[in-house]
């Protein structure tokens, strides 16, 4: 069995991009692999991201591609003989976070998502919702394959060896950076005047019969639902924030909310109607306006918290606990995660522009003053970072890369374990495999290997 580098879970923000162009796929299958079935369509749009991706293909994308498709759903199919799962939460939250991220390219405009993707945003949730389902129960049985897999130090040094002193990687200048962040608070002011906003839309709906849709419309600072009327669309558990939630499915048909406060801001909810654990459902979201003294207020809060780190009134890490507002960065100790690579290490490139700018004349240890900066629902904040580690570019050696060069270890290791595994599990698995597709070499293993085949 070749390694399994190629191995590749389709990712489904990429799906939703892949969605949003016009096709028409004549669909069948190619393949069976246990309970699993492999279609063509997923060949192509696999196909048609690598087209995007590299430009051009090799003639035999489509065999590589049909060889990547049958791992994920041996992986799939084991995941349902060992009874693994996933719950609607994580679901819920992995495409959450995907949208969100689409909408923070898009600057937070739902028109431009909605023309872009021809759906509304619940519209997007629903539509991939088992696809989400799937990818991380792949993920979920890929990770419990390669959960004894690690290296020794010996093993290291070992790989190491055997790469050529010419071909030796060359790293840029990296940086480890330590964050503690602040949020802006709507002062009380200006939360009174969101909530006598809210409960007059709310007097206006229950007491004088105003037109619930274009009262959303008109005021709602939910852009999406605003544009059509409130609606929400068919909500399922598990898709609203809790407060939101729960206020919801208490509701009866045609019953109005009193008024919730989310972390969105306040709003006023109507259960249109309701199936079963889903309801159609509409809301006016009103939020809260924040002041400029409110940004300068957090500004000064954070630059008085940064001053009690350098006068040794409290440490750093200390701050992080007891301050910042991030809990991802703040439940690592207040270190700030690389997006692109899940570690700890920057390529100074790769930084945010005020973060780059910001540690340029810094030296290790330094920590700068508030910089101001966006998140990706675009709402304002203030961090203070900490320079924790400075390399500057090299090529690679023990010494300075020895995590990373431990990491390649493992990946090259866990690669060797993934190919046994398949070998083991390919011939105890029923296989069919379409005429074409035994055609290609790389897929040989499947049919010679399996339980059955397709002549």
């Amino acid at each position: 069995m070749n390694k399994i580098f190629l191995l590749v879970i389709t990712l489904v923000l990429t799906t939703f991009n892949l969605e949003a162009q016009e096709r028409q796929i004549l669909d069948k299958i190619i393949g069976i692999i246990d309970n699993q079935i492999v279609l063509q369509s997923e060949v192509e749009e696999q196909f048609r991201l690598m087209e995007a991706q590299q430009g051009t293909v090799p003639p035999e994308a489509r065999c590589l591609i049909a060889d990547q498709l049958f791992v994920q759903k041996l992986l799939l199919a084991q995941a349902d003989k060992d009874s693994l799962v996933v719950s609607e939460e994580e679901v819920n939250q992995q495409i959450n976070s995907r949208i969100e991220y689409i909408l923070s390219m898009m600057g937070g405009d739902y028109e431009q998502f909605e023309n872009y993707y021809g759906m509304s945003v619940l519209e997007m949730r629903e539509r991939y919702r088992i696809d989400m389902k799937q990818q991380l129960l792949t993920e979920r049985m890929q990770g419990t394959v390669m959960e004894t897999v690690s290296v020794t130090p010996f093993e290291v040094r070992e790989f190491f060896n055997t790469i050529p002193k010419d071909s030796l990687p060359y790293f840029n200048a990296e940086v480890e950076l330590g964050e503690i962040v602040f949020k802006p608070k709507v002062n009380k002011v200006e939360l009174k005047k969101a909530y006598d906003r809210i409960a007059d839309i709310r007097r206006r709906v229950i007491e004088e019969d105003a037109d619930f849709a274009k009262l959303a419309t008109e005021n709602s600072d939910d852009p999406g639902s605003a544009a059509q009327g409130g609606s929400l669309g068919w909500v399922k558990r598990g898709v609203m924030v809790p407060e939101f939630e729960a206020a919801l499915f208490k509701l009866k048909n045609k019953e109005y909310s009193p008024i919730i406060k989310t972390e969105f801001g306040y709003h006023f909810i109507q259960s249109v109607e309701r199936r079963g654990n889903t309801v159609y459902a509409r809301h006016v979201l009103i939020k809260p306006e924040i002041t400029f003294d409110d940004i300068d207020l957090a500004k000064a809060r954070l630059d008085t918290i940064r001053n009690l780190i350098l006068t040794d009134s409290v440490t750093f890490t200390q701050a992080v606990k007891r301050y910042s507002e991030d809990e991802q960065s703040k439940n690592n100790a207040g270190l700030m995660l690389n997006p692109k690579t899940g570690t700890t290490l920057f390529e100074v490139g790769d930084l945010p522009t005020e973060v780059y700018f910001a540690i340029d004349e810094m030296k290790v240890g330094d920590i700068s003053k508030p910089l101001e900066y966006y998140d990706a629902r675009q709402e304002q904040q203030f961090r203070i970072v900490k320079l924790l580690s400075f390399s500057d570019p090299h090529k690679a050696n023990l010494n300075d890369d020895y995590a990373k060069i431990q990491t390649a270890t493992i990946e090259r290791k866990k690669g060797q374990h993934m190919s046994d595994w398949i070998d083991a599990k390919v011939v105890k698995t029923y296989i069919q495999l379409e005429p074409e597709y035994q055609q290609c070499p790389n897929m040989k293993k499947w049919t010679e290997k399996g339980v059955a085949k397709v002549n």
